[in-house]
């Protein structure tokens, strides 16, 4: 079996790829050690509690902070999320971005992995609040994404996100369905039936700078 803390820990994120210029990107965020947080699924229906909710708003104010940033489709699962996020020129901005010299460490304004560190803050903080919990971790460190490459890998990649709570059962981020993990990125996150979605879209481990 893989260490999975090895594969949790790898950073494979397309060297020299932009991530704060023009784009859309799947993006998937999992809680700390799978653990559900956010809800229940409830004949294919996802069903929030407060914790959901606050990580829905947290999503959703993305948008309302960052005038340059689209919150396309989006769906909070009870241990992650799965969203796609679109910087610059709206909804349907789908170019490659130039490439960049990009250091490690070095945030950058309104990148990705800013923009998924600061919503993990962000959602941590009045999460932790709520529950009078400080310092209690509520997301894994790394999360996943992917660079969305045309029309096609779009809408391939709404469809999934509008079909994963009827899909929960299956899920191997549901803990209860017996997660197993695989040897790669691609497919350590799905389930036997969604496979044929998944090799077209590809998933790559990141991690927040």
């Amino acid at each position: 079996m893989p260490d999975r803390d090895h594969y949790q820990r790898r950073s494979i994120r397309l060297a020299g790829y932009d991530y704060s210029q023009p784009g859309a990107y799947f993006v998937t965020v999992v809680t700390q050690d799978r653990t559900s947080l956010f809800g229940e699924v409830v004949n294919g229906e996802m069903r929030l509690d407060i914790c959901g909710r606050i990580a829905t708003e947290e999503w959703q104010r993305t948008a309302d902070i960052r005038p340059n940033v689209t919150i396309d489709v989006f769906v909070v699962m009870p241990n992650h999320i799965h969203g796609i996020i679109v910087i610059d020129g709206g909804r349907g901005t789908l170019q490659r971005a130039p490439t960049v010299a990009e250091r490690f460490g070095k945030p950058i304004s309104n990148s990705i992995p800013t923009i998924i560190r600061l919503f993990k803050s962000a959602s941590t903080n009045r999460i932790n609040e709520m529950r009078g919990a400080p310092g209690l971790p509520v997301w894994q460190r790394n999360y996943y994404e992917h660079v969305i490459r045309d029309e096609g890998d779009l809408a391939a990649v709404r469809q999934y996100i509008v079909d994963n709570p009827e899909r929960w059962a299956d899920d191997p981020e549901n803990v209860g369905a017996g997660f197993k993990p695989a040897p790669t990125a691609q497919t350590s996150m799905y389930a036997k039936q969604e496979r044929k979605v998944i090799s077209k879209i590809g998933i790559r481990a990141a991690q927040c700078l």
